[in-house]
């Protein structure tokens, strides 16, 4: 430095300190959980159908019927009324077409509509 004659140099002042701040930055993460929950509730509706199903039958009642028929001789006998058919008249007795002689009713051939 240069210091000329009678130049006197003074003790230094000090200042105070004159403070700068520096910032600088650090993240931390902090996990915060903020749990949620769902429920699914499943409906089940159940639908109860009634049927009611019917059936419809059929019956067909048949009546078995045998009846002797006479032979060659004297008459049914006593127990035949009338309404038995043609040639069939009251006492079945030996007459016309009972007994193989000629007339309607029952002798040979058996009449008409029996077959």
């Amino acid at each position: 430095m240069f210091n000329p004659c009678n130049t006197k140099v003074c003790p230094p002042i000090v200042h105070p300190t004159k403070c700068c701040v520096n910032h600088t930055v650090s993240n931390v993460i902090v996990p915060e959980i903020h749990p949620s929950h769902t429920t699914t509730v499943n409906h089940e509706n159940i639908i109860h159908e009634h049927y009611f199903p019917h059936t419809t039958s059929f019956v067909n009642q048949v009546n078995n019927e045998n009846v002797v028929m006479p032979g060659p001789g004297p008459g049914f006998g006593p127990g035949m009324g009338p309404g038995m058919g043609p040639g069939m008249g009251p006492g079945f007795g030996a007459g016309p077409g009972f007994g193989g002689g000629p007339g309607p009713g029952f002798g040979p051939g058996m009449g008409p509509g029996f077959y």
